[in-house]
């Protein structure tokens, strides 16, 4: 038990763009269920996925997607090592081998937005609607090729699924409840990791690019995204709370753990993006961008519109 953080150590849990500061995070965190955990498996395919965001892994190209990129993959991951943490605690034990898959399949959710050499036109977010089933492949050759056991690649298959926004969870025919468990974890982790990143906002421009050049969503401009992202948060809402099993409360045990205080902060952190966003959407449309400062993403957004 520690003392109760301050700001910055707040803000510190949600700044995981950098990977060298992440692993040691997570392996502390890791530790503090399995002291003797074999990280083997999990290190191989962390490394490997930034060697392939970083376009350093044989055959592909760097990922290019500006708001499905490297930072969105680590704050998932994160979220998802503190998430199996809180359930651990809540007397759900999970195994090492669960938690093997549970960040194998965080770090591999979103890599179907990967391009083969060769396929380097776009920027990937014209995968969109097939990068899960795109990231299920990579990860079955991938288990392949690391000669890992071929159950790995049965389970995570079914984790990997339940990120996908266009499934209902209770529609997939799970091996098992507790294949479901682990799922719903991951899929909670990304949605949750995502939403509480304190660029939050300003990255959902970037999500409007690729939107748009994966010609998904009926989206007018930026502004009716930003607009539409209130309904989109109550949706979501909905789902942890539902067919997500409401597993995001759990975080909270991590926090007594790791703080001494029974704070959710993620949550906490996406209603203060969710109050800010209704502050910016009440304004006239003119002001929306400029009530928007954080990582100079608004310069970059309207940069890339202006090169067409």
């Amino acid at each position: 038990m520690e003392n109760t953080p301050t700001s910055l150590e707040i803000n510190n849990l949600f700044a995981n763009g950098n990977p060298e500061e992440v692993w040691p995070k997570a392996t502390g965190i890791v530790r503090r269920i399995s002291p003797a955990y074999d990280f083997s498996v999990a290190r191989s395919a962390f490394d490997d996925v930034v060697r392939l965001f970083r376009g350093e892994y044989p055959g592909y190209c760097p990922i290019r997607t500006l708001y499905h990129d490297l930072h969105h993959t680590l704050d998932v991951f994160l979220c998802a090592v503190r998430l199996m943490h809180g359930v651990h605690l809540s007397d759900t034990r999970l195994s090492d081998d669960e938690m093997t898959l549970i960040m194998v399949a965080a770090l591999m959710h979103d890599i179907g937005y990967a391009q083969r050499e060769g396929e380097e036109s776009g920027t990937g977010a014209q995968y969109t609607q097939s990068h899960v089933s795109r990231g299920i492949e990579f990860m079955q050759r991938y288990v392949a090729d690391r000669h890992l056991p071929p159950e790995l690649a049965t389970r995570l298959k079914f984790i990997i699924l339940c990120t996908d926004p266009a499934l209902v969870i209770s529609r997939i025919h799970f091996p098992d409840d507790r294949t479901r468990l682990l799922g719903q974890i991951v899929s909670t982790a990304d949605l949750t990791g995502q939403m509480a990143d304190r660029t939050y906002l300003e990255k959902l421009l970037f999500l409007y690019l690729e939107f748009e050049e994966a010609h998904f969503g009926s989206f007018q401009n930026i502004h009716d995204l930003l607009r539409k992202t209130r309904n989109f948060y109550v949706v979501t809402r909905q789902k942890l709370d539902g067919e997500l099993g409401g597993i995001h409360a759990k975080l909270a045990f991590h926090f007594k753990d790791r703080f001494g205080v029974e704070n959710n902060y993620y949550l906490e952190s996406i209603e203060k993006n969710i109050a800010y966003l209704d502050k910016v959407t009440a304004l006239n449309e003119a002001k929306y961008l400029s009530m928007l400062k954080r990582g100079g993403i608004v310069e970059k957004t309207e940069a890339l519109i202006a090169q067409g």
